[in-house]
This record gives structure tokens, C-alpha cells and sequence, in this order.
């Protein structure tokens, strides 16, 4: 899927002929389902542990309701922005990030990892908001530099040191699953832009040696990856979560034991509402529940590269795949994991699992690539 053609434009154009009628409705209203049925299944899986954390049965759902409001806030404000005069920002946008993930790894740590920066009223996770920054990154240098790149390939180590920084302050928190979802986003977009496969192949070979050394240096993650494996040789140690999770999914058959009637929910699968949300939803909602989000979040995918390809210019059009495929992406991902698809990893799923700055980093993203539908291309 080559999106260079949409370089037909000026790098520097001014986007016009946009206006609100002209977004793309069907894709808000994927994201209010979305948002609906993450806000329903999120109290179905923490009111009780909300209640066993002596808290109210309703807290850890008013919260995310309050989260996903400021959420939408935040999207209708971005979908009336000129991206174009916001360009200008990107460059130190992306310097207050990383400077950010920096300070996260000075801040204590909670579960022996350090994820967030504690601001009173919320846990500002930067790795969130770093996949947005890092796609506007990308999408700004591939506009800018494209023309450049088949001439001169060194053009493309800027781009893979600023990634590289990045998903290494994240890494270290310690974080695998979110520099592998940015990482594969990014080599996406390389894709996306044109560049030559073999220029691709190479971080990817480059990344390998580092990914076979973390997984020496902590023995926690080769133990993970047994668990992946075999989680059954270990199912009340290191496999129990992952165990926990396939009991939840198969118990839920064709049409699930009903909304609210999960058992393993009871204490039984660690933090539900988080990372391992999906295992409750199939547990009652069963094989269709669940396939209508799988459907609903492939509607996401399809919309979001439509608008891509129907962009006025490359870097809208490159933003707009960027940013839908790290939501698609991270959504399958989660859903995957609780399967046992693939390692188990800190991801959350887009729009349920609970966390302030996973619902506005998602609603961020979703107000651009509302933002980039409400223009027409005057070629087009």
C-alpha cells in the first residue's frame, strides 16, 4: 500500500475546502459505540473489585465516563484546527515528550515498574501520547524529506534515531508491548512513504540482537515467554493471569453467561479492568458479543484508511494511517494477548480498559483523523 502518490501536492500546502459536513460520521459513530460498550463493560468488571478496594461499586466507571467526556471534548476542539499551521509545533511537541518519558523513569515506582508521572488529580502516562507524537513526527519528516530520501538513504537515520530514543525511554520503564506497537506503526509508515523494503529490513535486523539481549538481561521475560507456551505448566504461578484469561474466553461459549455475570471477574483474574477487560467481555458476552467489537474495531481500520487514502495532501494522508493503524493495532493486540495469541503485555484495549490518559491519547488521535475527513482534496 503506497500512499507517496498523495505527494502530489506542495509540502507546505494549505489545505482547503474543509468543512464539518463533509466528516466522516460513520466512523464517529464506531467510535461512540466503542466508547458506549467500554464504558458498560469497564463497571461490569471493576465494581467489585472497586468494592473489595473499599470503593464505591460505580468509582473506577465514573472516572472513565468523566475521562471519556474531557476525551470528547478534546477531539470536537481538534477537528475545527488547521493541521497545517499546527506543524510548526511538532518539533517541540516531540521534544516535551521526550524529555517527559525521561522524567517518568525518575519517578517512583509503582509495581516496580515507572509508567507514570503522579499529577494529583490523574497518572499522566507519556508512552500514550508519545505513539501520537511519534506518527505527526513521521508524517512531517516523510513530507518534507521524501523528494530527498531516494538520493541520499541516510536521509532515514534521523527518523530511526528519534524512534529509536524514544522506544528506548519507554523500554526502560521496563515496556515491551508499547515500543513493539510503535515500532511496527512506524515501520508502517516507512512502508507507506515509499521507502525501499531493504531500508525497512534493516531495523528490523538491527532490533533483533537488542530484543534477544533484553531477553537475557531479565530473566522475568523468558519466563513470560514460557508462559506464552506453555501457561498450563504453570497455571497458579508465573501462567495464572494468561490462565485466568482462556478460562474466562472459552467459559463464554456462543452467547456468553450474560452482561454482569462473569465469574472470574470475583477475584479470580487480576484487575479486570485493565489490561485483561477483553477476557470478561467474552466471558459474558460469548464468541458474537465479542465479534461485534472485533467487527466494530476492523470498522475503525477500514474507515481510517479510507481516509488516508482520500487525504488532500502526503502528510495528512500519512497522519491519518499512522494514527488508525496504532489504534487497530493496539486494539488486536490486546485482544490477542488475552487469548494467548501472543506474550502476555501491558496494552490496553482502545476506548475499555480503564486509564485517563489511554481514553484522551485515543480521542486524541480520533479528533485528527476526524479533523483530516472533513477535507476535500480540490483535485479530487
Amino acid at each position: 500500500m503506497d500512499f507517496s502518490s498523495r505527494r502530489a501536492k506542495p509540502a507546505y500546502n494549505t489545505i482547503k475546502n474543509r468543512n464539518p459536513r463533509y466528516m466522516d460520521f460513520p466512523l464517529f459513530l464506531i467510535v461512540l459505540s466503542l466508547l458506549g460498550l467500554g464504558l458498560v463493560a469497564l463497571y461490569s468488571a471493576s465494581s467489585i473489585y472497586a468494592t473489595s478496594k473499599g470503593q464505591s461499586s460505580l468509582f473506577y466507571t465514573q472516572r472513565q465516563a468523566l475521562w471519556m467526556l474531557l476525551g470528547l471534548g478534546a477531539a470536537a476542539v481538534i477537528t475545527r484546527l488547521d493541521l497545517e499551521k499546527l506543524r510548526k509545533f511538532i518539533k517541540p511537541l516531540l521534544v516535551v515528550t521526550v524529555v517527559l518519558l525521561a522524567v517518568t523513569l525518575a519517578m517512583p515506582p509503582v509495581a516496580h515498574v515507572r509508567r507514570w508521572i503522579p499529577l494529583g488529580f490523574m497518572k499522566l502516562q507519556m508512552s500514550e501520547f508519545a505513539k501520537i507524537a511519534l506518527v505527526l513526527y513521521l508524517a512531517d519528516f516523510f513530507d518534507r524529506r521524501l523528494s530527498l530520501i531516494a538520493s541520499d538513504p541516510r536521509q532515514l537515520l534521523k527518523p530511526l534515531g528519534v524512534m529509536g530514543v524514544m522506544l528506548a525511554l519507554i523500554a526502560k520503564e521496563p515496556d515491551l508491548g508499547t515500543p513493539t506497537l510503535m515500532f511496527v506503526t512506524g515501520l508502517f509508515m516507512f512502508f507507506a512513504a515509499g521507502v525501499r523494503l531493504r531500508y525497512i529490513l534493516a531495523p528490523i535486523a538491527a532490533v533483533m540482537p537488542v530484543f534477544i539481549l533484553e531477553l537475557f538481561l531479565h530473566p522475568y521475560r523468558i519466563a513470560r515467554l514460557k508462559t506464552f507456551l506453555s501457561p498450563w505448566d504453570n497455571a497458579s504461578g508465573t501462567g495464572y493471569q494468561l490462565v485466568q484469561s482462556l478460562l474466562a474466553v472459552g467459559s463464554g461459549g456462543w452467547l456468553g453467561k450474560g452482561l454482569g455475570a462473569s465469574q472470574l471477574k470475583l477475584m479470580y483474574l487480576p484487575e479486570p479492568h485493565t489490561d485483561f477487560i477483553f477476557s470478561v467481555v467474552a466471558e459474558e458476552l460469548g464468541f458474537l458479543g465479542s465479534m461485534v467489537i472485533v467487527l466494530l474495531f476492523l470498522g475503525l481500520l477500514i474507515k481510517g484508511v479510507r481516509i488516508a487514502r482520500n487525504a488532500p495532501s502526503f502528510y495528512t494522508s500519512l497522519t491519518a494511517l499512522g494514527l488508525t493503524l496504532t489504534l487497530a493495532a493496539q486494539a488486536f493486540f490486546n485482544m490477542a494477548m488475552t487469548m494467548g495469541l501472543i506474550p502476555t503485555k501491558g496494552i490496553p484495549l482502545p476506548f475499555f480498559s480503564y486509564g485517563g490518559s489511554s481514553i484522551l491519547a485515543s480521542m486524541i488521535a480520533v479528533g485528527i483523523i476526524l479533523n483530516i475527513s472533513s477535507h476535500r482534496n480540490q483535485a479530487a
